[in-house]
């Protein structure tokens, strides 16, 4: 029983890993496959809901929820990993590692820091706690198997579908 526990932590570290290094790409390399096509601009918003997410002097909420959308995993995996952490704690470090990635677009002018992206991420990343507490409600012990079998199963996606496109970009039909 300890081993296939032990087992379990190990495939939900490496699956971590993997989403981790994922959205390192996704943040900070702007899902692009050469620096050379990276932007080049370093940009500052201080005000929240402000300046980047207004298009057409209207809200554009897309870019809200996707950020939120990619930081629910983090929120998951970290409640995988450390069961025992409080939520104020498991929020800090989602906050720490979403204003690091804000300050290193920032300081290497691959893109704006924005507050509204490091508010849509730790927001992000307490749904995705909050998400892990109902699975842990619902399926008890069960929780880590059945949240690593479907983490799995969505990364070996990702992976494929970002073969895919380097293929495609690369041959370029």
């Amino acid at each position: 029983m300890q081993k296939n526990k032990n087992n379990q932590a190990k495939l939900t570290f490496g699956l971590f890993m993997v989403y981790f290094l994922i959205l390192i790409w996704i943040i900070l390399f702007k899902m692009q496959f050469s620096f050379n096509t990276l932007p080049h601009f370093r940009g500052l918003n201080l005000i929240p809901f402000a300046g980047s997410v207004i298009k057409n002097n209207q809200m554009d909420y897309s870019e809200i929820i996707l950020n939120m959308i990619v930081f629910i995993p983090f929120g998951l995996y970290l409640s995988m990993i450390k069961l025992n952490w409080p939520f104020w704690k498991k929020i800090i470090l989602i906050a720490c590692v979403s204003l690091l990635f804000e300050l290193l677009q920032f300081i290497f002018a691959i893109g704006g820091a924005d507050i509204t992206d490091f508010i849509s991420n730790t927001l992000g990343g307490a749904v995705g706690i909050g998400v892990y507490i109902v699975f842990s409600k619902i399926l008890k012990e069960k929780t880590n198997n059945t949240l690593n079998i479907l983490a799995l199963i969505g990364t070996i996606c990702i992976v494929l579908l970002g073969l895919l496109a380097m293929r495609f970009i690369t041959y370029k039909f």
